[in-house]
């Protein structure tokens, strides 16, 4: 059986390691503590990772945020992925910091990436991961924050919300939408 996980982000040194970035910083962990390694591919960055007699492809897109959804198209096809078997993990505004959701579809809620996917895609039946970033920004200020980096508070956090990001991904290859949402969605302890 094979999946598609992937992480959302953009490209590029300066938006490393900032919130909206928290697709891709997930799948780099995951990748990482399976020692896979990345490969530039057609729009993205690209590795496999086994699990139990899984195969799960983790695309990082090269397409900047909000055109995701190319990329994301073009690997569910060239993989032969059904569309059960995708996972998106994306930043979440609306949510509070550290607070993880998995949803079997819904909206895009107003992100840009997922809004082009569901576009692209033609429906929004996929399971998304979020990661609840906050909102403690000023009014007109929502992109400086979102391009931010992490507090320092945050920052000592993270490592274990990446290392649940982990958990959560097997668990889905495993164990399905339903058994995952029941195990992980809770709010930040």
């Amino acid at each position: 059986m094979k999946y598609l996980i992937v992480g959302l982000g953009n490209i590029g040194p300066e938006y490393q390691d900032t919130r909206h970035n928290i697709g891709f910083s997930v799948l780099d962990a995951f990748a990482k503590a399976s020692n896979a390694v990345f490969e530039e591919q057609r729009y993205g960055a690209v590795c496999e990772v086994k699990v139990k007699g899984r195969t799960l492809v983790l695309l990082k897109p090269n397409t900047y945020m909000n055109l995701s959804g190319k990329a994301v198209n073009y690997w569910l096809q060239k993989e032969k992925v059904a569309l059960e078997n995708l996972l998106v993990v994306v930043d979440d505004l609306a949510l509070p910091f550290g607070t993880l959701r998995l949803r079997g579809q819904g909206s895009d809620g107003g992100h840009n990436g997922l809004k082009n996917i569901n576009a692209l895609l033609g429906s929004n039946a996929y399971a998304r991961l979020r990661y609840g970033i906050g909102n403690d920004f000023l009014r007109g200020q929502q992109v400086d924050y979102v391009l931010g980096t992490w507090t320092e508070d945050e920052g000592k956090e993270l490592p274990e919300l990446l290392k649940r990001g982990g958990e959560i991904i097997t668990c889905f290859v495993l164990q399905g939408i339903a058994r995952t949402m029941n195990v992980f969605n809770t709010s930040k302890k």
